[in-house]
Order: structure tokens, then C-alpha cells, then sequence
């Protein structure tokens, strides 16, 4: 979540309303379950975090509001985030919300993102493939280890 919510401030600064509003655009009916305190939530853990900054904007009719913008550390984690491609476990909706973010900020192009995703995959299976297919010298030596046994117990 805080990655898709510092993408969204990398496109404008806005209000944690604003910001709610933006994901459930962006997410479509899975937005539509997001509790609006995680969005108020987050955006603490990213301020102190340093990755985002809020300043008092006044309204002419309401109360001020603390409106967020992204601080330079904020700003290099998010294109962090849009340009890794490996997962460590399998995270489809990790990668959903990265695609939602992508496409709704256009701070990267959202086909070339699934193209370099889709990539890294695949380099991934041919690596697993490529280790499958040797043999590790920890199972050469527990055939070893049985073929012995066998042979004792036949003589």
C-alpha cells in the first residue's frame, strides 16, 4: 500500500481524501474494500519515514488541510519500486497495485512494466529448469550412501 500511495503523490501532492479517492479509481472494485483510516494511516508511517512531507493548505470554507508531497528519498523509492521486477514470493496483487499505480501516474509505461515483468519470469523458470536438471552432489551422495546399504544387506 505504501508504494502505491507514494506513486500517487509522485503524479501531484494531495489530501489523504484525495488520495483515497484516486486509489479506488485506480483499483476498481478492489478499491472499493480499502478502509479510508489505512490511507491516514500510511501516510504517517511515510512521513516519518521521510518519504513524504504534508504542509496546512487553507480553504476559503473548511477547516485548513494537511495536503502530502513526496520528499526526494520518497520520489527515488517509487521508481524503485515501478522498475523491480523479482518478486520473493509469488505476489500477484503486489504486482496488480504496481500496474494500477503505473497506470494511473504514467511514471512508467504500464505494457512495458508487464513485458519486463513477464521477462523476469521467465528468467526465473529457466533458472529453476536449469538447476532441476543438474545434479546436486548432496543427492549423488545419498545414492551412494543407499546403493552401499543395498549391497550390505544382500551379501
Amino acid at each position: 500500500m505504501q508504494d502505491v500511495i507514494l506513486s500517487l503523490l509522485a503524479k501531484e501532492p494531495a489530501h489523504g481524501y484525495e488520495l483515497r479517492q484516486r486509489l479506488v479509481k485506480a483499483l476498481g472494485p478492489a478499491g472499493g474494500a480499502l478502509n479510508p483510516g489505512q490511507v491516514y494511516v500510511t501516510l504517517s508511517r511515510l512521513e516519518r519515514a521521510g518519504l513524504v512531507e504534508a504542509r496546512e493548505v487553507a480553504q476559503p470554507s473548511h477547516p485548513d488541510k494537511k495536503v502530502y508531497e513526496l520528499t526526494a528519498s520518497g520520489r527515488e523509492r517509487v521508481m524503485l519500486w515501478l522498475t523491480d521486477v523479482t518478486w520473493s514470493r509469488v505476489a500477484p496483487l503486489e504486482f496488480h497495485l504496481k500496474l494500477a499505480a503505473a497506470a494511473a501516474t504514467r511514471l512508467t509505461d504500464p505494457v512495458a512494466l508487464v513485458d519486463s515483468q513477464r521477462l523476469e519470469l521467465l528468467r526465473e523458470l529457466r533458472q529453476l529448469q536449469e538447476l532441476a536438471l543438474q545434479e546436486p552432489p548432496d543427492i549423488r551422495w545419498l545414492e551412494v550412501c543407499q546403493q552401499r546399504l543395498v549391497e550390505r544387506e544382500s551379501r
